[in-house]
């Protein structure tokens, strides 16, 4: 019966074997949430500086590899913690689903890191030296997240700390190393960027609520309630697209960043997706939409940028 059970949930998340079992363990839906601040860090730079190629990919797959890593970090150590069994929704399935040993997760994981920081080394060379401290530090909390004694991920704090390195940290670094200053503008345009990538976060709480609680987990999904939630993750959707609006009129964005209103469909189909539904399965859509309001917010937030460099236009 297990087993069944098993295969129904592969067959329903169209889990296939091969090569695609190492791909399902990076999570590629979250590396969206490493590309988008590295764009929209590198477009604000280019506003000022002419661009460095070499910088901005180095920078782009070290955050990509610290993201795919934190993934794994998840796998492993949520799989050592008996969280993620078999029938779990929304993991990579590779220990518990296609048996891959997890020490070979753990070691795929550090050596991600290592190359990240091979990729930072290089960064620093031809940046500053403080790069390394600030890329350590992001990388700990990367491991934190689900790894340590206290895990980031089982508190209230999950999506606003990933929110913080994921969005302004990388947005800031990557605006850094290619004009070697920064600006508070920068931070304050990095906002709703953190703001939806916490909302990624939270969405995954929301699907996995009642596991959770069951594991003694106290996420913000918990602590709000299903439906508290559902509302929540549409208060910071509609906060990151306000304060775009107060951006362009205070002009801290130029006005083609209205484009990103393009993107607004995904968001109302990810809260819809989660109101009234209760099977983790049922609230996949939703997690899918809401890592798209990222992704397609961010790309048309940093082209807008792009834009005001080819055809600047003033209000």
């Amino acid at each position: 019966m297990q087993s069944m059970k098993k295969q129904d949930i592969q067959t329903a998340l169209n889990e296939r074997k091969g090569w695609q079992v190492w791909w399902r363990l990076l999570r590629p839906h979250t590396l969206t949430a490493a590309f988008v601040p590295v764009f929209i860090g590198t477009m604000l730079a280019s506003l000022q500086e002419p661009i460095h190629i070499g910088l901005f990919l180095a920078m782009l797959f070290a955050s990509i590899l610290i993201q795919a890593a934190t993934n794994m970090f998840n796998e492993y150590y949520d799989y050592v913690r008996g969280l993620d069994t078999e029938h779990s929704i929304g993991i990579g399935g590779a220990i518990v689903r296609d048996g891959i040993p997890a020490k070979k997760v753990l070691a795929l994981a550090v050596s991600f890191f290592g190359i990240a920081m091979l990729l930072g080394v290089y960064i620093c060379i031809a940046t500053s030296w403080w790069i390394a401290l600030i890329g350590l530090i992001s990388m700990a909390f990367g491991y934190l997240y689900t790894g340590g004694p206290y895990p980031i991920a089982y508190t209230p704090f999950g999506e606003m700390i990933s929110g913080f390195f994921m969005g302004t940290v990388i947005i800031g670094i990557s605006y850094y190393i290619q004009t070697l200053y920064l600006t508070s503008d920068v931070i304050i345009i990095s906002i709703p960027v953190a703001i939806l990538i916490g909302a990624i976060l939270l969405a995954n709480n929301i699907r996995d609520l009642e596991g959770d609680k069951e594991n003694g987990r106290k996420t913000l999904a918990i602590l709000f309630g299903h439906k508290g939630a559902v509302t929540f993750l549409g208060i910071l959707f509609s906060s990151a697209y306000l304060l775009i609006v107060i951006y362009i009129i205070s002009g801290l964005l130029p006005i083609w960043s209205l484009i990103v209103f393009l993107s607004i469909p995904k968001p109302k189909k990810a809260v819809q997706g989660f109101s009234n539904k209760t099977s983790p399965l049922e609230m996949l859509p939703a997690m899918k939409f809401t890592a798209q309001t990222n992704t397609i917010f961010g790309i048309l937030l940093g082209i807008s940028l792009l834009l005001q460099l080819l055809i600047p236009v003033t209000l």
